[in-house]
Formats: C-alpha cells, structure tokens, sequence
C-alpha cells in the first residue's frame, strides 16, 4: 500500500512540471488567452497541492488502522453495540451491517473536512463553485439517506451469498454483482439523478438539429436530448450519455451552452463522447471491470478460510465482509 502511494506519489510530482510552465506551449500560442492559460494552471496546481495533502493524510490513516489493530476492535465493539440495543449479535448480517455503518459515519467525518475545503476553498477561489452551504447539506444528507436504503439490502445479499454459496460462491457473487452493475446503470440516471439535479428537454432549434445531424451520422440511436441545471453546483462545464441499446441519451449541462460561443462548439464536446461510444470504449471498460471482479471474487474464494490471514490482521474468527475487505485492499495494492 505504502509502495503504491510512493510510486502514485512520484508520478504526481513529475506533473508538477508541465504545471509550471510559465508560458503557453506552442501548439497553444493564440488558440488559448494568456489569462486562461494561468487560471488553469493555478487551479490545478491548486488542486495537485490540495491531493498530495489529502493522499498523505490518507496513508497515514490506513497505515494507522492496519498497524493498531482498527479493524478487530471496532469488529468487536460494533457487536457488542447490537447487544445493547437487543439485537442478536450472532446474526453476522447485523453484526456486520452494524460493523459499516460505524465505518460509514467515520468516513463521512474524515471526509467532510476535504469536501467543505474542496467545494468551498479550491473551486470558489478559482470561480467555480456555485453551491450554497445549504445545499451542500441538502446533497449530504440525500446521499446518506440513499445509503442508508439502497446499502443494507446490497450487503445482506452479499453475505447471504457467501454463507450459501459452497465452492461456486465466486460465481454467484459475479452474477449478483454484475445484475446489480446493469441494474444501477439503469435506474441512476432515470431516479436517483432527478433527486440532486433538474433535468429538461433541449428546446427546439438549431443546436437540437446538429446534435440530431452527428447522431444519425454515425448511426447513434438517440432517443432524448436533456440540459441538467448543473450551474446551481459549479460552472465547470461536460455532456454525458447513457442508456442501453436503441434507447440512448445525451445530456447537455446548461453552464455549457452558456459558456461556448456557437453551436459547433457544443456539438465538438458531444462528437467527443460519441466517440467513446462508436470505439465501443464503454463496453470495453465494463467488461474489463466484470473481468477484475471475477478475479477478485476467485481469489477471495481461495483465502476466505485461512486462519493464518484474519489471525495475521487481529482477528480470531473469521468474519466475511472482514474476509472480503482485507482481499480488496491485498487485491487492489497490487
């Protein structure tokens, strides 16, 4: 873990060079302002500063939790909490969901200090940031309630899966995992996306009939053009798409009509996402992911049950979602 943070460490510091650049590069020279080139490279370096901070703090912190045995202790005290309000702490679904919500709530404390500075130092400092403090409240709060509802279910079935799973658990927690992934992809954008963000048809008009125009020239099945009131956030400006099969989107965020002077502008950003979907690069990237899922699940299969590994990490039994989570973190060092 440490070697990777060391080596990410190394590669972000090499950045640091082309960020400094005091003068525009060549190809650059009266495409790009003098003035915006150097509000880019403040912002990120800004940013690059603020990530070498929030890395180490990071380190330090996982460092901390794995070498003061963290993780057995508070696996025991989450138990010893669901006696006390008279569950059965046996369950080792409730002991664990227990056990991730008290990582939950310690993780959205640690977080909330890098977020407010982020959201409210960083992006309005540089002129991005849009976001009053009450609806950053009001974000936090529809994503823990999010969490709370759509995480119990998903983690129950994890561990039901584990525990009735046998020598093919590897593959049952693919398919779940997997029937999830297609699931998510599906519903976010139609009710989840809604609940933080406005989301209207792209009127009638000349933009409309060149989107329309790129999409039939390379055959795209669009169905809906929407513009998502994403100026009520931050001024950064994008274009997205979703949706399976014949039923595809293509989302507009409004800061980005306001920001581009003609019409071919905005129509170059949405030729540049429907490049990623003509060059299949979302199949691609999906299918690698379900691959490295399936490796990961395997291996877990084949260290589920070692003494040796939960003994080496502070535990004496042999929880799953510990089981699971010590994997990943092995899995993903690498």
């Amino acid at each position: 873990m440490i070697l990777t943070y060391i080596f990410e460490t190394y590669l972000d510091i090499r950045q640091h060079r082309p960020l400094k650049l005091p003068t525009l590069p060549k190809p650059l020279l009266g495409v790009i302002s003098d003035e915006k080139f150097k509000r880019s490279r403040d912002y990120r370096l800004h940013r690059s500063y603020f990530h070498f901070f929030h890395e180490a703090v990071t380190i330090l912190m996982h460092t901390a939790i794995l070498y003061f045995r963290v993780l057995p202790w508070f696996w025991k005290k989450s138990g010893e909490l669901v006696k006390i309000v008279g569950l059965n702490a046996e369950n080792e679904i409730i002991h664990t969901l227990a056990f991730l919500a008290g990582a939950a709530i310690w993780l959205q404390i640690i977080g909330l200090s890098f977020s407010l500075y982020s959201t409210f130092v960083i992006e309005a400092q540089h002129g991005f940031n849009k976001q009053t403090i009450w609806l950053f409240i009001r974000d936090m709060v529809k994503e823990i309630m999010l969490s709370m509802i759509l995480g119990p279910p998903i983690v129950a079935a994890i561990i039901y899966i584990i525990q009735i799973g046998g020598h093919y658990v590897a593959i049952y927690l693919w398919g779940f995992t997997f029937v999830l992934a297609v699931l998510m992809m599906t519903i976010y954008p139609i009710v989840i996306a809604p609940l933080f963000n406005k989301f209207t048809p792209l009127p009638e008009g000349v933009l409309k009939d060149k989107i329309e125009k790129l999409a039939a020239s390379l055959k795209f099945p669009l169905k809906k053009l929407f513009v998502v009131d994403g100026s009520t956030r931050s001024s950064h400006s994008n274009a997205y798409m979703y949706g399976f099969f014949k039923n595809k989107r293509i989302v507009l965020y409004d800061t980005l009509i306001q920001q581009c002077s003609n019409e071919d502008v905005i129509v170059s950003v949405i030729a540049h996402e429907l490049g990623h979907w003509k060059l299949n690069h979302t199949i691609y990237f999906f299918v690698a992911v379900q691959l490295l899922m399936f490796l990961q699940f395997g291996g877990y299969t084949l260290t589920r049950n070692s003494k040796d590994l939960f003994r080496s990490f502070g535990f004496n039994d042999k929880p799953k979602i510990i089981g699971l989570i010590i994997f990943q973190v092995s899995f993903y060092s690498f």
